[in-house]
């Protein structure tokens, strides 16, 4: 029992399983890995002498080890399997055409064509013209049969290969075909040459020359320039020809951001010669639209635009075939298009008016244009005279009041407009700053609106001696105001100046706090200084600057040397 199932394992299994490898396998195994990457050990072949690449993966080139057990270095099972593959026709394989020569017969079979006689058809299915009585019945003219069709197999390029079946004996055919005539035109150039110069109207140089030059392939350099004699009986076309004085278009100016040259059409639309300062008329050649858009040739493409147009209209006019015509009707159809407008216009003044507003000055006087001298220099600076005045607006712009950051209408929520830096919607309102921010998220905030403001009480109107009265307790108020901003300016000048006192010996503390503490450091290790990347930076104060102006050392000084001491 014992022995059946170890043999039906192997018949199952039949394949050993690979092994664990050691330690010192598995680390020669990596650093010959290694060295075949670096190009210093030869590389893997495979059973078909190809070397393996040693940068695939291991995933890739690794064998399973239930495909191949001798666990040989191969890429055979990534490779497509040839037994999987489709298999298709060859590329000379195509239908045969015609019918089987070989064999002839002379009597009716069964199960033939009951027309002609062939076995590869049936009746229904029979080309040839119906017979009166069949070949079934007369066992004569027995049809040869057709070619049994093979099944062909073709991929995506055969489907779609314009060569399938050509035979390339029928090009053959043709090229010997155009030998034949080669050859005979060949010979009766030859016989003609005999006869004339058996007849003495041909010179024996002549004959060499023209022996030369049998084949018909001829090039320019070997006719005569354009304007001399032509023999027309050579068969030769010449094509864009310029005469060698001539200087060529891209040699007009060799400044590379001068006009493109295309050399494809030969055509330099630019003018070469716009960055130098020179005249076009002047110039020999001011680029080819200078030519095309030049004397009647805008007014002739209006013509023919108008002709076009007056042709779809129902006129018939064309430029060549009658031009006298059209120039009389493309006139009068300006005059009436002129006419039009003119009326268009003054009916529509005559509706709405504002001719005074056409009647402008002209674009000198708008442009504001004057005769005063103004002179700068090279950095633009005004010399003399006024520099021309900035138009401005009227009202006052980037004006920060009540501690705001942002302008009124830097800010917009639902249709109200408001400060950007607070979120207030409320106009001359005191900046909140973050804490308005956050209170708008939490709570909808709306703006005063003029309609919630309580109506003004009418005031009773005042008599003469009411109004007179009152105008007197004003005039007495200000005379007391008056004298007593004046006792107010001196003592509050006299503050101001204890202040400034009090603020700058404070800054003169601070900054011999300051050097003391710099001398510390200084006479400390570098690597024991504390970092000051955590102290706060901040613009020094008018005080602070002046007491650090009245302590710093001046080595220039006569004195410097007693100010330690």
């Amino acid at each position: 029992m014992a022995e059946q199932t170890s043999a039906s394992s192997e018949g199952i299994v039949g394949l050993d399983e690979p092994k664990k490898m050691t330690r010192e396998d598995w680390r020669k195994k990596k650093e010959l890995e290694e060295q075949r990457k670096l190009g210093n050990a030869p590389a893997e072949v495979d059973e078909e002498g190809k070397d393996i690449n040693p940068h695939i993966p291991q995933y890739i080139s690794s064998v399973p080890w239930y495909i191949d057990p001798s666990k040989r270095p191969t890429l055979k099972h990534q490779r497509p399997q040839d037994e999987k593959q489709k298999q298709f026709s060859a590329i000379g394989e195509w239908y045969k055409r015609g019918v089987q020569e070989n064999a002839i017969t002379t009597k009716y079979r069964k199960g033939a064509c009951e027309n002609c006689g062939a076995m590869t058809h049936k009746k229904k299915d029979c080309m040839e013209r119906p017979r009166k009585v069949g070949a079934k019945y007369t066992g004569t003219g027995i049809a040869p049969d057709e070619h049994a069709q093979v099944q062909l197999a073709m991929d995506y390029d055969g489907k779609r290969d314009r060569w399938n079946g050509y035979d390339p004996e029928e090009h053959q055919r043709i090229v010997e075909e155009y030998a034949k005539v080669d050859l005979a035109k060949r010979t009766l150039k030859a016989q003609k040459l005999q006869d004339e110069l058996a007849s003495g109207k041909l010179d024996q140089t002549e004959r060499e020359y023209d022996s030369e030059d049998e084949d018909e392939d001829k090039y320019a350099d070997d006719i005569d320039m354009p304007g001399q004699n032509f023999d027309s009986k050579r068969r030769i076309t010449v094509r864009n020809l310029r005469i060698r004085e001539d200087t060529a278009k891209y040699l007009r100016n060799l400044d590379p951001n001068s006009a493109y040259y295309d050399p494809k059409t030969r055509a330099m639309r630019e003018n070469p010669y716009s960055n130098t300062g020179m005249n076009p008329d002047e110039v020999g050649y001011a680029g080819d639209n200078f030519a095309r858009y030049s004397g009647d040739t805008i007014s002739m493409a209006q013509t023919q635009l108008f002709a076009w147009e007056a042709y779809e209209r129902g006129s018939e006019v064309h430029l060549q075939a009658d031009p006298t015509k059209l120039e009389l009707l493309h006139r009068s159809f300006k005059v009436k298009k002129e006419d039009f407008k003119e009326k268009q216009r003054e009916s529509i003044l005559e509706k709405y008016g504002g001719q005074e507003h056409l009647d402008a000055p002209p674009r000198e006087l708008l442009l504001a244009q004057t005769e005063d001298y103004v002179e700068y220099s090279r950095h633009g600076a005004v010399l003399k005279g006024l520099e021309k005045a900035v138009a401005r607006s009227k009202y006052e712009e980037d004006v920060l009041i009540n501690n705001h950051t942002c302008i009124w209408g830097s800010y917009w929520k639902d249709g109200c407009w408001g400060y950007k830096c607070c979120h207030s919607l409320v106009k001359q309102s005191y900046c909140t700053g973050q804490a308005g921010i956050q209170t708008q998220g939490t709570s909808d905030c709306a703006p005063f609106e003029e309609g919630l403001q309580e109506p003004l009480e009418e005031e009773e109107p005042k008599s003469l001696l009411e109004i007179h009265q009152e105008k007197m307790k004003e005039k007495k108020k200000k005379k007391k105001n008056k004298k007593n901003k004046k006792h107010s300016s001196d003592s509050s000048d006299s503050e101001d100046e204890e202040k400034k006192k009090e603020k700058l010996k404070k800054a003169l503390e601070a900054e011999d706090k300051r050097v003391k503490h710099i001398d510390a450091l200084m006479q400390m290790d570098e690597r024991k200084r504390p970092y000051y990347s955590l102290q706060e930076v901040k613009a020094p104060t008018e005080e602070e600057m002046e007491a650090f102006r009245m302590k710093r050392s001046r080595p220039d000084d006569p004195m410097a040397s007693f100010l330690g001491q």
